[in-house]
């Protein structure tokens, strides 16, 4: 099969390329909150679940743990987050949401709102309704051992 034929079938690529699409445009919303929509996304996370632990926050984010820790990083630095041994288990760290993220993602959930509007106007309430579904179920799918 050729390439294009190949690239153009292969569900991962056109996955991956509609992330990067629809993370550049919720980028420029969140923009003005001096935030990403990955760091975005965990504050979302954290101010909704309450304080994680990293391996669940990983988990929820469908992140690797190093991946994660890189993106919490500078969340940790601006003190958006804060990161301490989990009371109940001392071997884990727990992270929590500090009252500057609060504020911070407040700033930017504006942008998020609009970054959604706008979204849902290009391609419809009820299109973006079943992407998300059709996403949530491939997110939770277990696809077998890499």
């Amino acid at each position: 099969m050729p390439f294009d034929q190949a690239a153009s079938a292969c569900n991962c690529l056109a996955t991956r390329q509609a992330a990067r699409r629809i993370t550049q445009f919720y980028d420029r919303f969140l923009a003005p909150a001096s935030l990403r929509t990955t760091q975005y996304s965990i504050l979302a996370w954290l101010s909704h679940a309450g304080p994680s632990t990293i391996h669940a926050l990983a988990q929820a984010m469908v992140m690797d743990r190093t991946t994660l820790g890189r993106n919490i990083l500078p969340l940790e630095r601006e003190g958006l987050i804060a990161i301490a041994r989990n009371a109940k288990d001392r071997r884990s760290k727990e992270i929590s949401l500090t009252a500057t993220g609060r504020e911070r993602m407040k700033r930017a959930h504006d942008g998020w709102r609009e970054a959604q509007r706008q979204f849902e106007k290009a391609f419809g309430a009820k299109r973006a309704s079943e992407l998300r579904a059709i996403l949530r179920d491939v997110a939770a799918a277990d696809l077998g051992e890499a």
